[in-house]
């Protein structure tokens, strides 16, 4: 069973009736459901930038496999003190997976040491997403490609370090590409980001995304492995 915590600053939905219309009970609800109907394993909880700690206390921490976390006009508003605990968290083997304008989180901008910064365009124009590694496990069950209509483009340059691995490659109607799929390997953690989710058009009910988001959950869980000793060692051999 892997514990998720999906994590929304749920600002758009209180202030933007349209918003509102699409996600009544909030985006961090719709992906929740996508991923209980997805038929993987998963116990998941919610949480918001308006709790106690932004809902990302120790314990919950302590009790999550996958951060799921989608930010967007509020990534300011985020402590810095919870950054870093969900950063300690990450190189400690927690999984995270970041949600489209969640690339200018403090988090994900912390993980990847970059600006994280892209071309944008609100046009309401199709995204067609091509998956590029059909071997890997977050492609699992995705067509080699699908398209999203409407959707906000994001286009090249995104500024990231060159990804471990890059799983889908997205191309849209006025001509821009961008690497919509891409993970990251920090410490122990791994990182999955993907790009589609804008808040006011209904993506996260598209059956394709929720797939690549459970498949996103599964292959970002903790290993399992042990954590790796460092500082001064003893020898395991006699020396001499």
């Amino acid at each position: 069973m892997v514990r998720v915590t999906v994590w929304n600053e749920f600002k758009h939905e209180q202030l933007n009736e349209d918003v509102r219309k699409i996600y009544p009970d909030g985006i961090h609800r719709a992906i929740a459901d996508g991923l209980e109907a997805s038929g993987e394993a998963v116990a998941v909880r919610t949480a918001t930038l308006q709790e106690p700690e932004h809902g990302l206390t120790e314990d919950v921490l302590n009790e999550t496999d996958v951060l799921v976390w989608w930010g967007h006009m509020a990534h300011g508003d985020v402590a810095d003190a919870i950054v870093d605990r969900v950063h300690e968290r990450v190189l400690n083997g927690m999984g995270l997976i970041v949600l489209h304008s969640g690339h200018y989180s403090k988090i994900f901008k912390k993980l990847m040491g970059t600006g994280c910064g892209l071309k944008w365009r609100e046009a309401n124009e199709k995204e067609r997403i091509w998956t590029v590694d059909p071997s890997h496990p977050i492609a699992r069950g995705v067509p080699e490609h699908f398209e999203l209509k409407p959707e906000e483009m994001y286009g090249e340059h995104f500024d990231i370090p060159a990804p471990d691995e890059l799983v889908f490659v997205s191309w849209f109607e006025g001509g821009e590409v961008f690497r919509s799929g891409c993970t990251f390997r920090r410490g122990q953690g791994k990182i999955f980001y993907f790009r589609p989710g804008h808040e006011t058009y209904p993506t996260y009910y598209h059956p394709i995304v929720r797939r690549v988001i459970a498949n996103g959950v599964r292959w970002a869980a903790p290993s399992g492995a042990s954590a790796p000793f460092r500082g001064n060692h003893q020898p395991l051999e006699p020396i001499g």
